[in-house]
């Protein structure tokens, strides 16, 4: 079987320094809110290109969060897109605002510009662009609307750990960017873990108190909090992985490369790459109107695969209440339909990508 993913060969040439990295965190007897967590947000706000980063619990707790920290409160409203997962749409509501759904550019499948501009309101009090499966969204044009308005943006760069704009790393361009360190991702820990970066000082030093039940100083809490806390083993491994993140991204890229090389079948789309992004493909994701029969193909002949998203937003049973239809969205609505993950990962052989691409060459429909 060829695996969707393999955390066992990226493990084997980092284990000696994962386990260096996690005895000191024991032998220091600190394990939250420490040393390890103070440097890995100095390092990671380095790499992202921002003057701070704050360790929270999960890429979830990251968006809902930074949200409150620019000012979203209920009844009011947040604009984001109809094929995003799930999470995103958690930490909005999780702040009390209204969620707003947009459509998406067919070819990219992130937010369409023309589709967001028609969704805002005198109520949106805040953006949330998704850079799905690596690819950033069109931020020059998301921000001008934004600007326009004074409207904040919160990136959900859950899946965008590197990913260029215009040659500028995204998480940079709005007023905070939310990454989410769940083990599969680019960036991964060993287990739940975010961050929220920004070059707004009154906005990192509003997170800290808010992961932190509220605290300013000891046992004095000046807002409602959150337990939400980048614990300090999950850092100390972060900040192991994080001098690999850039050498990881080019390999992934470089099997994107032999994906588009090697898949001729009439029956499937490649992914686009925006001429002025560059996409760190969190996940190598192509199209087939006979996506079903296509995975049950390739599972036939021993490949993983798995589908992100399946089901819109607007049409999942917790969120009907939002009260949009089929139809409301037809670009995310098709995508979703039609996406299909294949095997991405920095250690993917050669070969294995070969028999993928195989497989999916001989499909018959």
């Amino acid at each position: 079987m060829i695996p969707f993913v393999d955390f066992k060969a990226q493990l084997r040439p980092l284990e000696k320094e994962i386990q260096a990295a996690i005895r000191r965190v024991l032998k220091s007897g600190w394990f939250i809110l420490g040393e390890e967590l103070r440097a890995f947000e100095e390092e990671f706000a380095a790499y992202v290109g921002t003057q701070y980063a704050v360790g929270v619990n999960s890429g979830t707790d990251a968006i809902h969060l930074a949200l409150l920290a620019v000012g979203v409160k209920p009844g009011k409203e947040v604009v984001t897109v109809a094929n995003t997962c799930v999470p995103t749409i958690c930490a909005i509501a999780a702040t009390g605002a209204r969620i707003v759904l947009a459509d998406i550019e067919p070819e990219t499948l992130t937010m369409d510009p023309a589709s967001l501009e028609s969704k805002i309101t005198s109520k949106t009090a805040a953006i949330v662009p998704v850079h799905l499966y690596g690819h950033p969204c069109n931020m020059e044009e998301i921000c001008e609307i934004a600007r326009q308005r004074n409207i904040p943006v919160v990136e959900d760069c859950a899946q965008a750990h590197g990913t260029l704009w215009q040659g500028r790393k995204c998480g940079t361009f709005g007023h905070a960017g939310a990454f989410s360190f769940y083990p599969t991702k680019n960036l991964g820990a060993y287990g739940d873990a975010g961050a929220v970066v920004t070059n707004d000082p009154d906005v990192a030093a509003f997170l800290r108190k808010l992961r932190n039940y509220g605290e300013e100083k000891r046992y004095t809490h000046v807002t409602q909090g959150f337990n939400s806390r980048l614990d300090e083993i999950q850092a100390a491994i972060l900040r192991v992985k994080l001098k690999y993140l850039d050498e990881w991204n080019v390999a992934r890229r470089i099997r994107a490369d032999w994906y588009r090389q090697g898949l001729r079948s009439r029956s499937v789309e490649k992914p686009v790459e925006h001429g002025e992004a560059y996409c760190i493909y969190h996940l190598y994701v192509i199209r087939s109107p006979y996506r079903d029969a296509l995975q049950s193909h390739l599972h036939d002949h021993g490949i993983s695969t798995l589908i992100h998203y399946p089901i819109p937003v607007h049409l999942q049973p917790a969120y009907r209440k939002l009260g949009y239809r089929e139809g409301d969205f037809p670009n995310a609505e098709k995508a979703c339909k039609e996406v299909l993950s294949l095997p991405m990962y920095p250690e993917l052989k050669k070969s294995a990508i070969n028999t993928i691409c195989s497989a999916i060459n001989t499909f018959d429909p």
